[in-house]
């Protein structure tokens, strides 16, 4: 025998009055909720402190103002240390300046003094009768372009050097043929000038012009250096025919002085350098001052402590 299988059915459950009952709780929990907060705000439970709100508040705008004076005092600050740093270059640039013209001008002046050195070795190498040497690239440098003619001049008199002990000797070896003590043509003519020499008509104020007294002239006269002079002497006497060498070599010898005196001048007036012009300061920027110092922050406390007390 088989048992029949058959479904059970459960009773339904009542959900509305469930639902009834949350509502009733709900209720009681909202009418409690209002009833403590009249409670609260009757006693003062629940009384709000505006003080800090409102001192927060009032410091907004302080803040604000703080920041606006420190930002402007930071930019005071910045233009006047770029205000002095400009300063400060623009002087060192100006003493560089300087400096640099100094120190042309010191280049300058050692050109000068080297030139002179040239000048005066060369001059004691002729007047010793010596070889210039190295002195006659020094010559070519340093006057070739100025004095060209003066610097073949004294080249020349080294290669061929003429001393003043030169001439002082060469003179006193023709003297004699100066002075017309050597016989000339016959006998009877030369006794004719001797006998002619005997009378001389001078003037009073005039100088002794013996051919004895122009020889002593002449020989006084290179013993000083005056060789102008020992020149101007010997042409006038009665035998200058016989000193056409010691003439030559005589006026060889003053050419090559006049050339080492023109030589020393261009030395002594060379160019000056010329001077630089002055560093100009930037647009619109005055001399190095002291940078100003920034404006003090204000304080917002006072005005905040002010706030509070409001409140």
């Amino acid at each position: 025998m088989q048992d029949t299988p058959y479904a059970q059915t459960n009773p339904p459950r009542r959900r509305g009055g469930g639902r009834l009952l949350v509502g009733l709780v709900l209720i009681v929990i909202l009418a409690l909720g209002g009833a403590g907060a009249w409670l609260a705000a009757r006693e003062g439970w629940l009384r709000l402190d505006l003080g800090p709100m409102a001192s927060s508040s009032g410091d907004v705008p302080a803040a604000v103002a703080s920041e606006a004076v420190v930002a402007a005092a930071s930019s005071a600050a910045s233009d006047a240390v770029l205000a002095s740093t400009s300063a400060k270059v623009s002087a060192l640039e100006q003493r560089l300046a300087e400096l640099n013209q100094q120190a042309n001008a010191a280049a300058g002046q050692a050109s000068r003094a080297e030139a002179l050195l040239v000048a005066f070795a060369a001059r004691r190498a002729i007047e010793r009768g010596q070889p210039l040497g190295i002195l006659e690239n020094q010559l070519r440098v340093r006057f070739g372009a100025s004095q060209p003619g003066a610097v073949d001049r004294v080249i020349a008199a080294a290669a061929h050097p003429v001393t003043l002990g030169n001439l002082s000797e060469e003179l006193a070896g023709i003297e004699p043929q100066l002075m017309g003590k050597t016989p000339r043509g016959n006998t009877w003519d030369w006794i004719s000038g001797q006998i002619a020499g005997l009378f001389v008509i001078r003037h009073d104020e005039g100088p002794n012009a013996t051919p004895e007294a122009r020889a002593d002239h002449a020989r006084l006269a290179l013993a000083g250096g005056r060789v102008d002079a020992a020149i101007s002497d010997v042409e006038r006497m009665p035998g200058k025919d016989a000193a056409t060498e010691w003439l030559a070599h005589a006026r060889d010898w003053v050419a090559a002085q006049h050339a080492l005196d023109q030589l020393e001048t261009a030395a002594m007036v060379l160019p000056a350098p010329q001077p630089l012009p002055p560093v100009a300061a930037p647009a619109g920027q005055a001399p190095a001052q002291a940078a100003p110092q920034p404006t003090p922050t204000p304080s917002p406390a006072p005005q905040a402590a002010q706030t509070d007390t409001a409140a």
